[in-house]
Parts: C-alpha cells; sequence; structure tokens
C-alpha cells in the first residue's frame, strides 16, 4: 500500500513492507487457495493486549467480527466490544474462489481493508486506492501474519485476516500504535500470476 502499505511488513521493515505490498503495492500476481474453515495459527509468544485494557473475559472469533461486502467491493468491517483481541493468527474464509491455493514463493495480486483493533477504525484500503497490492508470498515482503495467512488462498476468495501483534508490527510504527492487533479483509485477485 502506499501510505500504510509498508505498514504490514516483516518486524517494522517487513510490516512496513507488508503494509506496502499487503495494502497497495504495485505487484500484480495473486494465486490463492481458500481455506474452507477458520484456522487458527500459533504465533509463539504472541503480544499480549495492552496491560492498561481490561479483559472481556473470553477472545473474540473469527465469527465475532463483522464482514459486509462481496468480493471486489470495499468490505465493511465491525470488531465488537463484547471479546478480546485474539493472541493467535486467526485466518477464515468468507466465500472460497477456485484453483489451486497459494504456496510459498507465488506472486499474489491482493485487495485489502485494515482496520486496527484498538480504535476500530480503517487505517489503509487498496479498494478505496483503487489498486491492488502485489507481493510474492513467504519472500518477507509483508508482515508475518500475510505471509502465514494467505498460504492457501485461492483466485477469487475473500479472506478474513486477524493479526497479533507478534505477527504484525509488534512495536509499532508508521501509524500502527504498539501491541496493536490488524483485521484485514483480503480479496485475492490472481494467485500465481
Amino acid at each position: 500500500m502506499h501510505t500504510l502499505g509498508r505498514i504490514i511488513g516483516i518486524g517494522t521493515i517487513a510490516a512496513t513492507a507488508i503494509a506496502l505490498a499487503a495494502c497497495g503495492s504495485d505487484d500484480d500476481t495473486s494465486s490463492t487457495t481458500a481455506l474452507s474453515a477458520t484456522t487458527t495459527v500459533s504465533a509463539g509468544a504472541s503480544a499480549a493486549q495492552s496491560p492498561a485494557a481490561q479483559s472481556k473475559g473470553r477472545e473474540c472469533t473469527a465469527e465475532d467480527i463483522g464482514v459486509t461486502g462481496e468480493f471486489g467491493t470495499a468490505p465493511t468491517i465491525t470488531i465488537p466490544d463484547s471479546c478480546d483481541p485474539p493472541k493467535q493468527l486467526i485466518v477464515h474464509d468468507l466465500s472460497e474462489g477456485s484453483g489451486p491455493g497459494a504456496e510459498t514463493g507465488q506472486q499474489l495480486t491482493m485487495n485489502y481493508a485494515l482496520i486496527t483493533w484498538s480504535d476500530k477504525k480503517k487505517l489503509d484500503s487498496s479498494f478505496d486506492r483503487g489498486t491492488p497490492f502485489q507481493l510474492t508470498l513467504g519472500a518477507g515482503q509483508v508482515i508475518d501474519g500475510w505471509d502465514q495467512g494467505l498460504l492457501g488462498v485461492r483466485e477469487g476468495s475473500r479472506r478474513l485476516l486477524i493479526v497479533p501483534p507478534d505477527l504484525g508490527y509488534g512495536a509499532g510504527g508508521r501509524g500502527i500504535a504498539p501491541n496493536e492487533t490488524l483485521v484485514f479483509v483480503t480479496d485475492a485477485v490472481s494467485v500465481g500470476k
């Protein structure tokens, strides 16, 4: 993404690259293999929510996040106040595409919208810019949450990614607060092309 595109890169630099890559890169390759179910990926020691935040008693699931809109259109994303941000990567296909799933090393062309958990505001959207983002899956061009969360995505699928801080921007930067959980809705425009 142009402004926040690099915000999604690995680490601070990588987190910045993913935001640029995931949020408005000019690459035009996108192999997508959608998962038929929600997947939770353990990320090792995940960053916890801010110590100042009071727990709601349970972590949110993919089903708690409201998403409206169809593939190819800008989604509306609603994060509830009734649960805590997940501590592990959540991957959930909202609609499945077709063809083989994306593998490491393949080119992806993605559209995405990014909402920050703490303030529930849209931080970036390639839909709004009208330019999808291109990346090579697993090449470290984007945040770990994207490199892990887009594995298996199929062309034409819409996928929800809930990215904990340790797979996103950790200490923050590029407009992202420290220990921020990121919510993406991604559309796989093309996979492996």
